[in-house]
């Protein structure tokens, strides 16, 4: 089983996006019962609090719900129980290592990373831009699936 955990500032835009694309995307393929895929946030500020409404929408603009998502915090604990910890920027990448205590094992990367491209996706949270990040999410998270089925 391949353990992914998505990761951004709050987890009610970008991360909540990037676990039900991913969700869909290996339900799709065939391959739900291979992999647990999940979401948390670097900071504390939206704890408990559901997918942002418009990421919500967008999601559902392309078929996929979110129900019941609510944010949790990133823990240390998080680094032994996931093989990929994914963050959508650079800002969530030091986040993530300094609660994670490090990156010993290389299970930290940007999400667009997997697409050959060190590009960050934008918080939609201030952007306004949620079909934009929706995008961006997708094309991650159809190159991190392809390098997993590829056994990389």
């Amino acid at each position: 089983m391949t353990r992914i955990l998505f990761v951004c500032h709050g987890n009610i835009c970008r991360s909540p996006m990037a676990e039900f694309v991913m969700k869909d995307l290996v339900d799709k393929a065939g391959l739900a019962g291979e992999f647990e895929i999940a979401s948390a946030a670097v900071s504390r500020e939206e704890l408990g609090n559901p997918v942002y409404p418009p990421a919500r929408r967008e999601l559902a603009r392309h078929g996929i719900g979110c129900a019941g998502k609510t944010a949790r915090q990133l823990t240390a604990a998080d680094y032994g129980a996931w093989d990929w910890l994914i963050g959508m920027d650079r800002s969530n990448l030091r986040g993530m290592r300094r609660i994670l205590g490090g990156d010993p094992e290389g299970k930290t990367a940007l999400l667009l990373s997997f697409t050959g491209r060190e590009e960050e996706i934008d918080d939609p949270w201030y952007t306004g831009d949620f079909s934009t990040a929706f995008r961006q999410v997708d094309e991650g998270c159809r190159a991190l699936l392809a390098r997993l089925r590829a056994g990389a």
